[in-house]
């Protein structure tokens, strides 16, 4: 997960969060404190049976705007998830909850996440925000499920030596990896840096292009859905 603080922000632990103080409501601005926040957040995801392994914390130096990343294991494969939060309370921007295998989120106000939500700090918003949190997590179980049902069809998916380079440049007309990047794949594929890659099917092919994006969400913030798609497609091909 990433969280860049860089511009006027610093990183602190969640106990300091519950330290800051949060301005007084007016007719139309109703702050939430940005500790409630994660509170809301960690306990959607517990319910859906996620469990919270990581977290990181960011404010501002007046407190007035804070940061945030949680990992999440899913239940199933001990795939990690990501959720990207932010809260201000100088009316800075609205309260943001952000979901994917891949966010963004730095103090120079971007914020991006394969799912997200938005919402001014109306005098509603108390009420409507678990709900909406809710909306987005409970699906998050469904498609984890899902994927891990995938992913078993990749390990028992073989790939020749041709198909792997259809696969790849594939990937590049997609433009999920440019032309620097196809040699770096076909050598993760042929040579993984990780053992337990040793079959050569397309569970391997799917780590061997997301190992060479390591780090690279703020340059292909779609790679992810969009390389499934194409690993999806070899199988159904083979098949």
């Amino acid at each position: 997960m990433t969280l860049m603080l860089h511009v006027n922000a610093k990183a602190v632990d969640y106990d300091v969060l519950r330290q800051l103080e949060t301005p007084a409501a007016t007719p139309t601005h109703v702050p939430i404190p940005h500790f409630r926040v994660v509170d809301l957040v960690k306990t959607a995801a517990g319910m859906y049976g996620h469990e919270i392994i990581s977290e990181a914390h960011g404010v501002t130096e007046d407190g007035a705007r804070y940061f945030g990343l949680l990992s999440l294991r899913s239940p199933y494969t001990g795939y990690e998830d990501t959720v990207g939060l932010r809260n201000s309370h100088d009316k800075s921007f609205p309260i943001s909850v952000g979901f994917g295998s891949r966010v963004f989120v730095c103090d120079n106000l971007a914020f991006i996440a394969d799912q997200s939500i938005k919402r001014r700090h109306t005098t509603n918003l108390k009420r409507d925000l678990p709900g909406l949190v809710g909306e987005l997590i409970e699906p998050l179980a469904v498609y984890r499920e899902t994927q891990a049902r995938a992913f078993e069809r990749y390990k028992h998916t073989l790939l020749t030596d041709e198909r792997a380079d259809h696969c790849i440049m594939s990937m590049f007309r997609q433009g999920i990896i440019n032309v620097q990047r196809i040699p770096e794949v076909l050598h993760e594929w042929e040579e993984p840096s990780f053992p337990e890659f040793d079959e050569r099917n397309a569970w391997r092919m799917l780590n061997a292009a997301t190992y060479v994006l390591s780090g690279k969400v703020m340059e292909k913030p779609n790679a992810t859905p969009q390389m499934f798609k194409v690993i999806n497609g070899v199988c159904s091909h083979i098949e």
